[in-house]
């Protein structure tokens, strides 16, 4: 039995692809599924169309850009019919578990705050931003797979800079923030509605993720004192409720358990010493890297 050289070379793509495919559709479901999708395309190519293929690296990410980019299009069409407020999935340390090569590689471009202003963008922005600015793309590759110019490109990239640069907060010591985190926690396990509202900012917002399968805020919740109050609402009514110390998308956040079941999985954003952000996902679609942390 003879083995294909390039299939290894080939197969060495999928963490570069899962990467990319999660900071442009930011679930992690949907990356997996466009990168088999782009395998599936790869193989259904005959051998001389694939020994064609100058680069089958490139080939394979300009595949799998151009169909998040087709995903991008027709979210807006999801996102109306979603219930409540959608945030990207979160992700545990090390990007997930599992195959080494599904692993997501956790930096600043995938903290909660940054695929948030992702997400705002137009899929256009999205992707040529994503390509250049994240991966280093040349604007000629991104115009390949965008469509447009490489002088349109660049001017999707500055506008989508101008998004991030925009919603930027000054960055927080890692230390620090994992300070705030924990005294966070701590409060929160005390009900100690005075201690929370110290730690929140007084415009602090709370953004919470059920998808309709399971209950959480419709609705940004506003406001230290009004958040601090709703904290210790749902500590009240969840006696068993369990708060773990855990990386969240490259940052310090708190996984929420329930008699030994992951309810929720919190990301901060913290600034000043304060926490102005706080998301917390609870549609279980998007805790299946969670389930066994």
């Amino acid at each position: 039995m003879t083995t294909d050289p390039s299939l290894g070379a080939i197969i060495s793509e999928r963490r570069q692809l899962i990467n990319l495919a999660y900071r442009l559709l930011g679930t992690l479901a949907d990356a997996e599924d466009v990168v088999q999708e782009t395998y599936a395309r790869w193989y259904a190519l005959s051998r001389a169309e694939q020994d064609a293929i100058a680069s089958p690296g490139a080939w394979l990410t300009t595949v799998a850009s151009r169909i998040c980019l087709d995903l991008l299009g027709s979210a807006r069409a999801r996102r109306e019919r979603y219930v409540g407020e959608w945030i990207p999935e979160p992700l545990p340390e090390g990007g997930r578990a599992g195959d080494p090569a599904d692993r997501v590689t956790l930096d600043e471009s995938v903290s909660m705050a940054f695929l948030v202003v992702l997400d705002a963008m137009t899929p256009a922005e999205r992707v040529a931003f994503v390509l250049h600015d994240v991966f280093r793309y040349p604007f000629a590759e991104v115009a390949e797979i965008v469509g447009r110019t490489p002088a349109a490109c660049r001017q999707l990239a500055s506008s989508a800079r101008r998004r991030v640069r925009d919603a930027r907060v000054p960055v927080t010591p890692a230390e620090e923030r994992a300070e705030v985190v924990r005294n966070f926690k701590r409060a929160w396990e005390t009900q100690d509605i005075k201690a929370l509202v110290g730690l929140l900012d007084p415009g602090a917002t709370v953004i919470a993720d059920g998808g309709g399968v399971v209950s959480a805020a419709l609705h940004p919740i506003e406001g230290a004192e009004e958040i601090a109050r709703y904290l210790a609402t749902l500590a009240e009514h969840a006696p068993a409720l369990g708060l773990l110390e855990r990386t969240v998308n490259g940052q310090p956040g708190l996984v929420v358990r329930d008699s030994g079941r992951t309810e929720a999985v919190m990301a901060f954003e913290v600034a000043a010493g304060r926490i102005t952000c706080i998301w917390a996902v609870r549609n279980p679609e998007k805790l299946r890297p969670w389930t066994d942390s």
